[in-house]
């Protein structure tokens, strides 16, 4: 009841925000569409999820697509060195950027997005990898700096051939949606024993 009170008010109000993340922990999906309408984005599409441990410095140079996933990644608008460097230099320097994320993107956890980007559609920015170029739509991008590493629909036939010889593949294919809260006790369960053994 306290859950639903303090989720509606600040949904309705945009206040009370850290109380709401304390008591409610929302979903990706859920904080998503709290930032969408409190956040102060540029904008945000549909289906999208992130968690309030992602950190994106300047929301308002920040544009995501639909359906797009942000792990606990770092998405930055501006240089942090600017004030720095117009203090030891006595400049009035500026350096900003965009990052514009298409439709359909997922970024791994650890993942640097620095400004002036554009990611997408249809790619997939690996954990750990430093963004400073463009991501073209379809690819998979990784490593220091971010280098296209493959392409996202040659992944999606590999992770299908893989998944029919999964054990549990019955179970994934039967399931409604990426989570099924009454199914996921047996499939983790299945999982584990697959993985370990009887030990």
């Amino acid at each position: 009841m306290i859950k639903r009170l303090i989720r509606s008010f600040s949904f309705k109000t945009g206040r009370l925000k850290s109380l709401y993340l304390k008591i409610c922990k929302p979903s990706g999906a859920e904080y998503a569409s709290y930032q969408k309408k409190w956040g102060k984005f540029y904008s945000i599409g549909d289906d999208c999820a992130f968690w309030p441990y992602t950190n994106i410095t300047n929301p308002e140079y920040t544009r995501l697509g639909n359906n797009v996933m942000l792990s606990a990644c770092t998405i930055l608008g501006h240089d942090g060195s600017i004030a720095v460097l117009n203090k030891a230099y006595d400049k009035k320097l500026d350096r900003v950027g965009k990052v514009d994320i298409k439709d359909n993107v997922f970024i791994g956890h650890g993942a640097i997005i620095l400004p002036g980007v554009t990611i997408g559609p249809n790619a997939i920015v690996a954990a750990g990898a430093v963004v400073s170029k463009d991501v073209p739509e379809g690819a998979i991008a990784a490593g220091v700096p971010a280098r296209e590493i493959g392409k996202v629909d040659d992944l999606v036939k590999k992770l299908e051939a893989e998944t029919e010889l999964l054990p549990w593949a019955d179970i994934i294919k039967n399931r409604t949606g990426s989570y099924d809260p009454v199914l996921e006790p047996k499939l983790k369960a299945m999982r584990a024993q697959f993985f370990f053994g009887d030990n």
